[in-house]
């Protein structure tokens, strides 16, 4: 793409986290990546440099929080109190994957609210917006008190579904959360959606039924985190019980921690379609996983805001 915006105050940063993303969504945008360094002291002390002039300038950083989350969240942090302090315009901070986002409610006694206190950091650090991409509980635009733009990504496995040609499909929400998300894509494809009802503590269900028609069906299970790669592998099994023919499985942030990647190799899933909101380590990279970028829905939707357009049609 041609350097359209090479003469403006439109300025991309990248912190660790997601360095490739960060120079996709850049190249989409047709601009080079915003000079700076981020360096570690022998403490762990981390210290952050921008080696150009930002001043005037309307800032993005892209930072996805993941493991290890709290290394990320503080680069953050201080990059964005250096951008602050050098005068930029406005500070736009680009989430990804927002960490923590799973603690968004206090359903024990003495339980905190981590989400909240990660966005009231956030905000007191000196951002102005924040962009993520399918936030784990859509309430927590309510945790700030700037804009947020909460993209999605589902249109991209949606497409990505649509050139496979699939016959005879079911999308599949493993359980009554994700249900949003599952109409969503159902509606793209149109296909009808079923549901994993699960019965027991969220980490063990005791009993796991299935509701809706899945026999004889392509069975497409979508959620917005792979963690321990739990739900998706006795989810698959439960539709492979109740008579679907192949399961695929969908989600847009491949947290993979632990053991994840060798449930997944070993489970009988015909493929799971991941993006690069958090970037995959070489083991992780198995033959049934497939990444797909979201570099061009969040350069989209930086130019929007930059040109002051509706990002809307961005959410659904």
């Amino acid at each position: 793409m041609s350097n359209t915006y090479h003469n403006t105050n439109l300025r991309v940063f990248s912190l660790n986290s997601n360095t490739e993303l960060a120079k996709e969504i850049a190249d989409n945008i047709g601009i080079e990546l915003g000079e700076s360094s981020v360096k570690t002291f022998s403490d762990g002390e981390i210290q952050i440099n921008i080696e150009e002039s930002i001043r005037g300038c309307d800032v993005y950083v892209i930072q996805s929080t993941y493991d290890p989350v709290e290394d990320h969240i503080m680069e953050l942090l201080i990059m964005v109190d250096a951008l602050k302090r050098a005068s930029a315009r406005s500070i736009n901070v680009v989430i990804p994957y927002y960490g923590y986002a799973r603690q968004d409610r206090k359903s024990r006694a003495r339980e905190p609210i981590t989400a909240k206190l990660i966005a009231d950091l956030i905000q007191k650090a000196g951002a102005n917006r924040m962009i993520s991409i399918d936030l784990h509980a859509p309430q927590a635009q309510g945790f700030f008190n700037i804009p947020v733009d909460p993209i999605t990504a589902v249109p991209i496995i949606g497409e990505y579904l649509s050139k496979k040609k699939l016959k005879d499909i079911v999308v599949v929400a493993p359980d009554h959360s994700s249900v949003s998300r599952a109409r969503q894509l159902a509606d793209q494809l149109k296909a009808p959606i079923a549901i994993v009802d699960r019965r027991g503590p969220r980490d063990n269900a005791s009993t796991i039924n299935v509701v809706g028609e899945v026999n004889g069906k392509t069975a497409i299970i979508i959620d917005d985190i792979i963690d321990t790669g739990r739900r998706i592998t006795t989810s698959t099994m439960t539709l492979y019980a109740h008579g679907a023919t192949e399961v695929y499985a969908c989600t847009t942030h491949p947290v993979l921690s632990g053991i994840a990647v060798e449930k997944i190799a070993a489970s009988n899933l015909v493929e799971l379609i991941v993006t690069n909101t958090i970037p995959l380590t070489e083991h992780k990279k198995i033959d049934k996983l497939t990444q797909l970028t979201v570099a061009p829905i969040v350069a989209e939707a930086i130019i929007r805001l930059y040109e002051q357009q509706s990002v809307s049609s961005l959410y659904t």
